[in-house]
């Protein structure tokens, strides 16, 4: 996998989340854990631009090292809002829970992904 290669598909599916994020917020207001203060709209928006923001680092060629590092924080950060989702949906329909479920573990290659680009 080359650099670019690499980069600019993790690039787009970080500017793709971050972009929804803001079009459609509820989602993901729904999945912010209850622990964080504030109010979840603002964590949406904050994680929707941190997304744009490291999307951009991942495909500027001078910023990709950071910028893989970054993604690779951001997909661990992350991980909580996921567990609360499954642990929401655990009693939802098998189709919702198997999304649910299946965010957890596809988790660990994403922080793979950014810290593999973070090396090249």
């Amino acid at each position: 996998m080359t650099n670019a290669r690499g980069a600019l598909p993790l690039a787009g599916l970080l500017a793709t989340s971050g972009v929804l994020h803001f079009l459609t917020p509820k989602p993901f207001d729904s999945i912010v854990p209850r622990s964080l203060p504030g109010s979840p709209r603002t964590w949406t928006l904050l994680s929707g631009a941190a997304e744009l923001a490291v999307a951009a680092a991942v495909a500027n060629p001078g910023t990709r090292r950071l910028g893989g590092l970054a993604a690779a924080g951001l997909f661990a950060a992350v991980f909580p809002a996921n567990v609360k989702m499954a642990m929401d949906w655990r009693d939802a329909p098998p189709a919702r829970r198997a999304i649910a479920y299946g965010r957890l573990p596809l988790q660990i290659p994403l922080v793979l992904w950014g810290l593999r680009v973070a090396r090249r």
